[in-house]
């Protein structure tokens, strides 16, 4: 199987928990293209240009999901201090919540894949990643 097909799928099913829990527990208006503006690092204090780019994703498709978050009342965008005309992106109380619930079904899911593949092997895993991530192959 080619590697983009093995990262995909487990990032996709990871999503749609992340989803599925969200909205267990209160979040229920979330859906799956909100993951684009609330994955890891998160978009309080960044500009919707940058979350466009982190995404993958036009700035006009990215503004209608942040409208859509702002409406349900996630966040809120703001002037930046730095820049005079720039809007950044902030979290309200319940995107905060969001987002740290949000961390805490990825720590559940770290636990789980930990126990399903061993330590040892789940360890190497993130290693393996974390090289990735890092690299120039993934800029």
């Amino acid at each position: 199987m080619l590697i983009g097909a093995l990262l995909r799928v487990p990032a996709h099913a990871i999503h749609r928990r992340i989803i599925k829990e969200l909205n267990a527990t209160g979040f229920d208006e979330l859906r799956l293209p909100h993951i684009a503006v609330l994955q890891f690092p998160g978009p309080d204090g960044v500009s919707p240009s940058t979350l466009a780019e982190r995404a993958g994703m036009s700035k006009q498709a990215m503004n209608q999901l942040l409208r859509s978050l702002e409406g349900l009342g996630y966040i809120v965008r703001a002037d930046s201090p730095d820049e005079g005309r720039m809007r950044i992106i902030r979290f309200t109380k319940r995107g905060r919540a969001a987002y740290s619930k949000i961390h805490d079904i990825l720590r559940d899911i770290e636990r789980e894949w930990n126990a399903e593949l061993g330590s040892r092997d789940f360890a190497q895993l993130k290693e393996l990643l974390s090289r990735v991530w890092e690299s120039p192959l993934t800029r």
